[in-house]
């Protein structure tokens, strides 16, 4: 197996893991939701169950968020390679590796330091479309390309 197909295996668990805790939390929202009981302080049980909606509707973007990552994720070949760099390209700058997929910052695998990135992102971004021995700069800091796989 390829660093890349490590890297890419590292991410679909992690976004697997987070959508799972997501949906437990849900599930644990709703369960205290419903057994939430009406005291004789009525408006402390409102508050209660307002925070409560709150809770499940925060909870809810982020899965909504895990989900679109899965998606992102689900589309990539990890066995795949390009000389552009592209959605699920794993470029070596002169700044460590890259993995354009989705921001879940730096991971780590094989003891080797990764930053999983979006391609929206602002150096994703501008790293679409270059090939070995291209630069990019982002905020004053540059990004050489040496590798894209």
């Amino acid at each position: 197996m390829t660093l890349k197909q490590k890297i890419y295996n590292h991410c679909v668990q992690s976004v697997n893991e987070k959508i799972q805790l997501l949906k437990n939390t849900l599930n644990e929202l709703r369960d205290s939701a419903s057994n939430e009981t009406k005291s004789t302080a009525g408006d402390k049980h409102e508050t209660a169950l307002a925070m409560l909606q709150i809770e499940q509707e925060n909870t809810n973007r982020q899965l909504a968020e895990a989900l679109a990552q899965k998606d992102i994720l689900q589309k990539i070949d990890a066995a795949a390679t390009a000389s552009l760099v592209i959605i699920g390209s794993l470029v070596t700058t002169s700044r460590g590796y890259l993995f354009v997929s989705i921001a879940l910052g730096k991971i780590t695998v094989d003891g080797i330091a990764v930053t999983a990135l979006s391609s929206q992102s602002p150096l994703g971004a501008k790293l679409k479309g270059l090939k070995a021995g291209d630069t990019a700069l982002v905020n004053g800091t540059e990004y050489i390309i040496e590798n894209v796989g």
